[in-house]
Formats: structure tokens, sequence, C-alpha cells
């Protein structure tokens, strides 16, 4: 006899789980099941070894591909939770944490705690700075200097070319709760909002009707930067058919004459010699997502960790010549990597 998520259980009644959802190890892989065994291949395991950018005591670093889940469940396979728990335990009992998210279309940077510790304190980070202070000063200055920045390519052009978009989010549910949308809170505040923040700057001329922005989100909030920039800056993220599929529509169809911003006289987008255009790029008939995490500042926290898990306020005495914060920049996946050169040679 199945039950129902709204039974009732009484005293006395048991619950009987299939052996494969019992499995020992899943406590140790997020109660999630990817595939039908919970440990990758070598193949799996060399690849996401090979995407490391940074490795210590405390934390490990990600180039994050495109079109990676995050979280596993039933249905999906290869979730970066699973693999990294399997693949980037170098000795520990554990494998790493994630301690923020990005979308499965989008690539960039991704941090992972490798100690309860590290992970508590680097979620607190991300989802409110005032939990991770401490007394420690040092500790405290690194933390305020905390910066994730993505690029991404949109179509069209902000009317300012940076500013702070401060615009909160609300969630609706679609599809009889199936599904779900992010969208900009209505000033009425009938539904639950967000405060969400987002600094952008524009990084140079509109070509082919579409621009490369720096964003720097202020908060974190899922889909945050898709929905700035398609319902507050009125430029969708090309790929992003979630929140900018009209849009996309009329891009693709429409007759465009650009002109050079200094000159003022007319080119056109040009493929150079020798570079093959991959199927996602900006000139593909569909596009995959162009939004990369590439940069991130953050606290050196294994300065104030040892290897027990106690924390030291002003780092340990042999750390004392290590730097208080550490910079990672991620290069763009191949399909940004080559819109950016074709959009970068044009004729005049």
């Amino acid at each position: 006899m199945q039950i129902k998520h709204n039974d009732v259980m009484e005293p006395g009644m048991k619950i009987y789980i299939p052996v494969s959802v019992a499995e020992s190890r899943i406590s140790k892989r997020y109660d999630t099941i990817p595939t039908e065994t919970l440990h990758p291949n070598a193949d799996e395991i060399q690849y996401l070894q090979r995407l490391v950018m940074h490795k210590d005591s405390a934390i490990i670093v990600l180039n994050k591909p495109a079109k990676v889940p995050m979280k596993g469940n039933l249905p999906v396979h290869n979730s970066m939770d699973v693999l990294a728990a399997a693949a980037l335990s170098y000795g520990n009992e554990e494998g790493p944490k994630l301690v923020h998210k990005l979308d499965r279309e989008s690539s960039g940077l991704l941090l992972m705690g490798r100690s309860k510790e590290s992970f508590s304190r680097l979620s607190w980070l991300f989802s409110n700075i005032g939990f991770a202070k401490t007394s420690s000063q040092t500790w405290n200055d690194a933390c305020e200097a905390t910066v994730q920045r993505y690029w991404a390519l949109v179509i069209g052009c902000p009317k300012e070319k940076q500013g702070i978009i401060s615009a909160p989010l609300s969630k609706v549910l679609l599809n009889d709760g199936k599904a779900e949308r992010i969208i900009l809170a209505h000033p009425s505040g009938v539904n639950a909002s967000q405060e969400a923040l987002t600094e952008y700057r524009v990084l140079g001329p509109t070509i082919n009707g579409c621009s490369w922005l720096e964003l720097r989100p202020l908060t974190s909030r899922k889909h945050q930067v898709r929905v700035h920039c398609a319902e507050a800056l009125g430029t969708p993220i090309v790929g992003d058919y979630k929140y900018g599929w009209f849009v996309h529509q009329r891009w693709k169809n429409m007759d465009r004459v650009d002109y050079e911003p200094f000159s003022g006289k007319p080119y056109k987008l040009r493929r150079p010699e020798g570079l093959e255009v991959q199927k996602g790029s900006v000139l593909s008939k569909v596009p995959l997502l162009h939004l990369h995490c590439r940069e991130m500042v953050i606290p050196n926290i294994a300065k104030f960790l040892d290897n027990s898990g106690k924390w030291h306020d002003e780092g340990q005495a042999w750390a004392s010549h290590k730097p208080d914060l550490l910079r990672f920049v991620a290069p763009m996946p191949s399909h940004m990597k080559i819109s950016w050169n074709l959009m970068s040679s044009y004729l005049v």
C-alpha cells in the first residue's frame, strides 16, 4: 500500500523503504540518486577534477561548465553535488558541499566548502554577511570585500551605461505548482517578495543588436541576474528563453544596421577567417545562455581555520604571511568565447 504526501502518521505505524533508497552511502550524497549507481565512473571523476581552479584545506573552487545541474534527484544524472562528493573528497571522509548555486544553463566560478565550519561560514557570507561576521576586524574586512562578477551578452543595450538595479523579486507557481517563475514584485505587495540589488555596467558598443554587460549581484536571489536583465533593464540575456522568449523572436527576425560609436559609420558582423561558429554562439539559430560567473573575491578562510575546524580570529600563526583575500577569474565557455571574438571583429 502506498502512502500519500498528506497522510497522517499514527503511533505504531511502519514505513518500508526500498533497498535502493536505503543505501548507506546516500547520506554522503545529499539524499539524491542521480543514476542506478552512486559511484561515478573514472571518466566523470577525471573530468570534474580538471575543472578545479583552486584547492586548499577549507575550500575548492571550480569553473562549472554550462548545462550541468547543481542538485541531483531521481531523474537527474551527473549533478554537480553528487559528482563532487565522489570525485573531490581528496581523502576526506565527506566530499565538499556547495556554498552557493549557479543556474543549470550558466557557467563559471563555483565555491565549495571542504569542512562543516568552512561550509557554514561561507554559506552565511553568501546569504547574509551579518551572520558571517565575528569579533575579528581582519575577517570582517575580508567579508566586506567579497565580490561576484558575471559577464553576460544581452539583447539590446540599457539606457544608462552603468547603475544599480533595485527591484524586489517574487515567485509565482505555474502549471498547478509543477513549475515556477521569478518576476519583479508588484508594488502593491500582494505576493511575498525579497529585496534584490544588482550593480551593472556596459562593457562596449552594441553589435549585432547585442551588448556585453558586467553584473555584480549585491544580494543572492534565485534567477536575480536573469530577471533584472530581462524585466528591469529590458535587455534579456542571449539564450535565456525562460525570461526573454519573445524578445529573442524579434531579435532573430529584425534587420539591423549597427554604427561604430566613435566614427558613426556603419559596420557589419563578420566571421574571422578560420573560426568555426560553434553551436550555441551568438550566430547560432538557438544560442546557449550567455551568462558566466567570471570573477570572485572571497576571504581566505583557510587562514582562519585549522585542520580540526577550530576558528582563529586573527588567523593562524603559520599563515600570517598569507593574503586575507583570494581572487579567481574563470575563462568563458567555448560558445561565449566565440561570441566575444565574433563581436570584437567588425568591418567599419
